[in-house]
């Protein structure tokens, strides 16, 4: 698949992705590499993944435990620490490898060391491939609030290698799939179409589908790279599914990213057909398709005044202002949309019927 060029960067994919790297590698002349990892992918990825490097750099590999639950600050510094210990100066490297966590984190990390050494992106899951690891984004949670602290700084390099899906399980594999059907709903809506029935689609080309997910995101986010504008249509669903996704991360069942994403969009599709943005009959198609790949979480009750608490930590409010991006009909978004908790209430009403 040809590469797909961003903000100073390039996507780079599977075989040809890894001649880039080891070019890369070659070029730059870096003092030590170190791979910041999870015990998942460590075990399942690490050992194809370093078999493929043309270096005769250092390479030290540094494994945290698997989780949203490791993406603060504590873990941060315990990985600073281990790079001061072993010497790191501003000429090395860190190559992220694995899933969200790891991507946002060890980009967080690399950014700040030494006020920013290079990085490099390996996602491991389809989540991190289409969404995470997209677009410069870098941070930790504080507490259960979700993406607090961060930086917005690209690495060298993204490489896509999609054999590591096979590693995955059928859950993580779903997740992924929320937020690829969210750049249809915001963006494509040929493209979400695909989707509508998933008994349609041919996962044989699943790596196109996946290519095109990546193209989505980054056309929107090379518009507006700081998240002043348009790049807020990336949030579609994420409003609510974040304060869902905190809600839920200390509880016994914690939901995965794309888990509460999928609840989010719901919802918020419900307010955009509330507010008129959305026909009837596209929010039936909506519903009918999200419902059939996700299924449905209990949300009590007696839980929403707390969910309504967590909407006020948002990273995308202003003025003290819950500001939601809302569809403007498949295909099409309306951003810094101002929502009455009455409509927030009906939606929640709405998916539990």
């Amino acid at each position: 698949m040809q590469a797909i060029h961003a903000d100073g960067y390039s996507i780079v994919f599977n075989e040809d992705g890894y001649s880039e790297l080891n070019g890369l590698l070659a070029a730059n002349s870096y003092s030590q590499i170190f791979v910041i990892t999870d015990s998942n992918a460590n075990e399942f990825c690490i050992p194809d993944f370093l078999a493929q490097l043309e270096t005769e750099v250092n390479i030290e590999v540094i494994e945290i435990e698997p989780g949203e639950e490791q993406k603060h600050i504590e873990t941060c510094v315990s990985i600073w620490n281990v790079l001061t210990e072993y010497g790191a100066d501003r000429k090395a490297l860190v190559i992220n490898v694995g899933g969200g966590v790891v991507t946002d984190l060890g980009g967080f990390v690399a950014s700040t060391f030494k006020r920013g050494i290079d990085f490099i992106h390996v996602p491991t899951t389809l989540l991190a491939m289409v969404d995470a690891s997209v677009g410069g984004k870098n941070g930790v949670d504080l507490g259960v609030l979700k993406n607090q602290v961060g930086t917005i700084t690209p690495p060298k390099l993204l490489l896509i290698d999609t054999d590591f899906l096979a590693t995955l399980p059928q859950q993580q594999m779903r997740s992924g799939l929320a937020e690829m059907l969210k750049h249809g709903l915001i963006y494509d809506k040929p493209y979400w179409r695909k989707f509508v029935d998933l008994s349609q689609v041919d996962f044989s080309d699943f790596d196109q589908l996946i290519y095109r997910s990546i193209e989505i995101k980054q056309e929107i986010v090379s518009q507006d790279p700081t998240e002043k504008g348009i790049r807020k249509a990336l949030n579609f669903g994420h409003t609510l599914g974040h304060a869902i996704e905190s809600f839920y991360l200390e509880s016994e069942n914690p939901l995965l990213h794309g888990e509460a994403i999928a609840v989010g969009m719901l919802l918020e599709a419900h307010i955009s057909w509330q507010k008129g943005l959305l026909s009837e009959a596209e929010l039936s198609e909506i519903t009918t398709a999200i419902t059939e790949i996700f299924g449905k979480v209990e949300i009590d009750e007696n839980d929403l005044p707390e969910i309504f608490e967590l909407l006020k930590h948002d990273k995308k409010n202003e003025y003290g202002k819950v500001l939601f991006s809302l569809l403007d009909g498949i295909g099409g978004i309306k951003i810094n949309a101002q929502v009455e908790n009455e409509l927030i209430l009906k939606a929640f009403a709405s998916y539990k019927s």
